[in-house]
């Protein structure tokens, strides 16, 4: 019995310093993206593409988690910026492409090793050891979706 309360104190003040922990890096990428015009969103979209390539549309919703609606309006002010285009596949008229542009790719390429060195210095007290058990775990309780 007093293990379990223990175990689930402990539980409480590890989903706490995980919140509170997301919230910091969150904030830090935020506000770094910003200093190039972009929302987070819109960075997302760009570095999927960028490392992915074309992507069918109804695909990037769920790699980065967000909804087909807002999905939409994101493409649609990438697209007026000039970053991304849309293309139908030749084989299957129900799917279109997010495509680069050159102007978005030389935009992403020129951002992420800076925001990817920004994001290292967040995680600078961790060595590379913590790092590979963190992301272990992580993806340990991730897997445990059946709650």
């Amino acid at each position: 019995m007093l293990n379990d309360q223990y175990n689930q104190s402990r539980s409480l003040q590890l989903f706490s310093e995980i919140c509170k922990t997301n919230r910091y890096i969150t904030d830090a990428a935020v506000e770094h993206i910003k200093l190039f015009g972009l929302n987070l969103t819109e960075f997302a979209v760009l570095e999927l593409l960028f490392h992915k390539g074309d992507t069918p549309i109804q695909h990037i919703g769920k790699r980065i988690l967000i909804s087909s609606g807002n999905m939409t309006y994101v493409l649609d002010k990438l697209e007026a910026k000039g970053f991304i285009k849309r293309l139908p596949c030749p084989k299957d008229r129900r799917v279109t492409y997010a495509v680069l542009t050159d102007e978005g790719r030389h935009l992403i390429s020129s951002i992420f090793p800076e925001h990817e060195l920004m994001i290292d210095q967040l995680f600078s007290q961790i060595n590379k050891t913590e790092k590979e058990m963190l992301i272990y775990l992580l993806k340990k309780m991730g897997l445990n979706q059946d709650i």
